[in-house]
């Protein structure tokens, strides 16, 4: 049976600030857990409009105590400066989750659906210290290398041949039909794997980040495919991100290399194609930018950001751990009580004026502080290349719903749309895919590339100066028959990727 809160009722079980009631709360000092009476982030209640969980939370203060899945409990922030506070403060917050006191007491159960995305791993992202510096370094000193041009045209090549399989339907799945498959491509190639291995990748991803009863299995999955690109890339080493963390000074372990592939594909894949998911939905659907979709990136590049701000593919997350007892915002904290940070409601706190967030990118959506996500760059580069690419190919792509019946995704940590169904004229003519690949990232490390410039295509680069020209080879992109392809979803990519 489906659980479905009554949020209402949640709601009103927490003491508004300041009354008497906050006494024997348990987000208020009480030795009991702290989000017994908690809001719950889950179910489709939340998923159709977490906004308004947002604002029910802030009457409870700039800190409230919610619950992540049925009996896992933490609190979370919704204010921009507390989040501040608390993810800047490597002190009196850990990332390491083994303090994570409700699981040392045996009651967040083993195949508890949030487990993947907050028991410890070894990797950059749940340790600190000397131990997160080392993990950090691998991944961070490999994405440097990365050439952005190459990587711009790659995805225009990606792009071009997904469109390519549906541009004559004169409608798509741009969620299951493109954005999903985007990413996908692109880290296969980034990693350096063969792309047959590849296809499965979007939804390992996808069912980690709904914390549902398959995330255990996904998991197992991800750790099942990471080995197997490990061994490959330790036979056949090349210019590829694998590759370069394999030879770098940190001299990472298999495991603490499979774990640091593993954390930088869950970070690129999923929120990857909610990025770019939910911009290509604001495009559409909102009137702000009705008649410029045609002229240039700027209109793109403006709805990134606003999605970043108000909607940010990771909308909860940051988990810290409390060393010790301590009192936040007038909330009471027992180590090793799990705090999470609301990016989208820190970016939409009250106390922020929406004029602020013009032109501004001070928004949380890749957290901050020694956590911070070190692949901005390149994540934009991918997104905005993408919604640019097919807003070039279908100028007069339509949303085929209206966009409040449009469904989203259950889950706690994500913002994320179930489908993304649209209608264009169709068009006949094929881009071809294969072109020419980009010459570059065979030259060792330290011995610099003439980075090539922005393509000639009418729109303004997204690649960023003083990047890194090292990048991974990129080999052209197969040509798919016209034959055999499949209506149903994933069903003509699948095709393409067997080289069918």
């Amino acid at each position: 049976m489906t659980y479905r809160p009554d949020v209402e009722a949640v709601a009103g079980a927490m003491p508004p600030p300041g009354c008497p009631a906050h006494a024997g709360h348990p987000g208020a000092g009480s030795p009991g857990r702290p989000a017994a009476q908690g809001l719950p982030l889950y179910g489709p209640d939340f998923a159709a409009d977490p906004h308004a969980h947002y604002e029910r939370l802030r009457r409870y203060g700039p800190i409230a105590p919610v619950e992540l899945s049925p009996g896992v409990e933490a609190y979370l922030i919704t204010s921009y400066s507390l989040a501040l506070e608390v993810l800047r403060d490597t002190e009196r917050f850990a990332k390491d989750p083994r303090g994570w006191r409700a699981l040392n007491e045996g009651r967040i159960p083993p195949d508890s659906p949030v487990g993947p995305m907050m028991m410890y791993r070894n990797n950059a992202l749940f340790n600190d210290g000397e131990a997160h510096a080392r993990l950090r370094g691998a991944i961070t000193d490999s994405l440097t290398r990365l050439d952005p041009y190459a990587l711009s045209e790659y995805v225009e090549r990606s792009a071009d041949t997904l469109i390519n399989h549906f541009a004559d339907k004169g409608e798509a799945d741009l969620l299951g039909e493109y954005a999903a498959a985007i990413p996908l491509l692109v880290f296969n190639q980034l990693f350096g794997y063969p792309a047959e291995h590849g296809l499965r990748l979007v939804g390992i991803m996808a069912k980690l980040f709904d914390s549902g009863e398959d995330a255990v299995e996904a998991n197992q999955e991800l750790m099942d495919y990471m080995a197997g690109l490990i061994a490959t890339k330790r036979d056949r080493p090349g210019a590829d991100i694998t590759s370069w963390m394999l030879a770098h000074p940190s001299r990472l372990g298999d495991d603490e290399l499979l774990q640091q592939l593993s954390l930088i594909m869950a970070a690129g894949t999923e929120p990857q194609l909610n990025l770019i998911a939910n911009a290509l939905l604001l495009l559409l659907s909102d009137d702000r930018f009705a008649g410029e979709l045609s002229g240039g990136s700027m209109p793109v590049q403006d709805a990134i950001d606003e999605v970043l701000w108000t909607d940010p593919p990771l909308a909860n997350f940051g988990t810290r751990f409390a060393r010790r007892d301590l009192d936040l915002a007038g909330v009471r904290i027992r180590q090793g009580e799990p705090i999470l940070t609301s990016y989208a409601a820190a970016n939409t706190d009250p106390e922020l004026t929406s004029d602020g967030r013009l032109g501004n990118r001070a928004h949380l959506a890749w957290s901050i502080g020694a956590h911070r996500c070190p692949a901005e760059s390149p994540a934009r580069v991918i997104a905005s290349v993408a919604i640019e690419k097919l807003l070039d190919r279908l100028p007069d792509v339509e949303l085929a719903v209206p966009a409040h019946q449009l469904a989203w995704r259950p889950g706690p940590f994500h913002r994320a749309l179930a489908e993304l169904p649209v209608r264009f004229p169709v068009t006949t003519g094929l881009v071809p895919a294969a072109v020419s690949a980009p010459a570059q990232a065979a030259a060792p490390a330290g011995i610099p590339q003439q980075p090539r410039g922005p393509q000639e295509n009418g729109r303004r680069t997204t690649a960023e100066p003083g990047s890194s020209p090292s990048a991974p080879s990129a080999e052209p992109s197969r040509t798919p028959s016209e034959h055999g392809a499949q209506r149903r979803r994933w069903g003509a990519f699948a095709a393409w990727w067997r080289g069918q």
